[in-house]
């Protein structure tokens, strides 16, 4: 599968910790306007926007579901989760609507 957005690549479900994980290529400055891309390809309204040393918490909405998209940059690792166990449907949503683009 080619790359939707230049630095993010596939898509994967953990089931076990409810989260939606994204393959990303990019440094702490180079992720906001990467985040920003990937909200509107997948329809997410952001919320609120928190940053720190080396990570970036963003709360995101997708159809009334709160979700939280984060960012650490020293395990290079990009992710949205959800904040209610039975919200995990709308990450699956998520996943199909990424790979069908």
């Amino acid at each position: 599968m080619q790359q939707l957005i230049a630095g993010v690549g596939c898509a994967t479900l953990d089931n076990s910790e409810h989260t939606l994980l994204f393959e990303l290529t990019c440094d702490f400055e180079q992720f906001p306007p990467l985040a920003v891309q990937l909200c509107q390809r997948l329809d997410l309204q952001v919320r609120e926007r928190n940053w720190g040393a080396d990570r970036h918490q963003w709360l995101v909405e997708f159809e009334g579901t709160l979700l939280w998209l984060h960012f650490e940059f020293y395990s290079g690792s990009c992710w949205l989760s959800c904040q209610q166990p039975q919200d995990f449907e709308v990450l699956q949503y998520l996943k199909k609507l990424w790979e069908s683009q």
